[in-house]
Formats: structure tokens, C-alpha cells, sequence
């Protein structure tokens, strides 16, 4: 099939899919007219990718997982080597949040001292992210 089909058929975009076999997780032979194709078990392997990118893990995090990509990965139980991944990934994405919080708060701080009556923007939570969540009616 080609781009375009494939596409289609995971819900990705031809620009992701050219991105993905950069990354060297997907692969597509050439049609005599130069355009790309790719097998029936993309289809697979490109949803599968596309869940666990949405789960927060990166391409390069996928690299080592290559033989694990064709099945249906969110059906059993991941493997511990996934779940090193993930659980590295997620320390990543911890310490990312802590210095972003930290930045705000400095931020917000200064503001504050600046002399702004209402520093954080509105429509955003200003709670800390261990706060309780607010009651809700019933």
C-alpha cells in the first residue's frame, strides 16, 4: 500500500510515517515511480507505535522494542523490558515537570513582588499538583 493508504489506515499523517522509517521503525520498499510502499503489517506496527508514543514514549524509545511492535503490544502485559522503558521514561518526563513547577513558582514569585494583584494567568490551576481536588456538586 502506499503512504497515503497507510495513512489512512492508522490515523497518522504521510509526514509521521516518512518520520517513523527515518527512525528506522518502519520499513517501505519502492514502486517503479519512486513512490513508497509498505506491507499489511505496517498497519500494525504503525497503530502500535502511535499508542505508545501517545503514552509518552519517544521513538527512541521504541528502537530496542522493534521485535515487539508487530503484535498487539497493549493486549498482555508488558514485558520488563518495556516496562524499564517506561518507568525511565516516566522519571524523565518527573524531573521535566519539577523544573517547569520550579520556573513557574519562581516566576509567579516575582510577579507577586512586582506588584501584580493576580499573577497567574487565568484559566490556569495555580494548585499544587499534590492538592486535593475541589468538591464537586451532588
Amino acid at each position: 500500500m502506499r503512504i497515503g493508504e497507510l495513512a489512512a489506515r492508522t490515523g497518522s499523517t504521510a509526514r509521521a510515517l516518512r518520520h517513523y522509517e527515518q527512525a528506522g521503525l518502519i520499513e517501505s520498499g519502492r514502486a517503479p515511480n519512486g513512490y513508497r510502499e509498505y506491507g499489511g503489517s505496517a498497519v500494525v506496527r504503525v497503530r502500535n507505535i502511535r499508542a505508545l508514543v501517545a503514552a509518552g514514549l519517544t521513538l527512541e524509545d521504541l528502537r530496542p522494542l522493534l521485535g515487539c511492535l508487530d503484535g498487539d503490544v497493549l493486549a498482555g502485559r508488558p514485558s520488563a523490558r518495556v516496562l524499564g522503558i517506561a518507568r525511565e521514561r516516566l522519571a524523565v518526563l518527573e524531573r521535566r515537570i519539577a523544573a517547569q513547577t520550579e520556573a513557574r513558582d519562581r516566576l509567579v514569585a516575582a510577579l507577586t513582588a512586582a506588584g501584580e494583584a493576580d499573577p497567574v494567568p487565568a484559566g490556569t490551576d495555580p494548585a499544587p499538583a499534590d492538592a486535593s481536588p475541589a468538591p464537586t456538586g451532588g
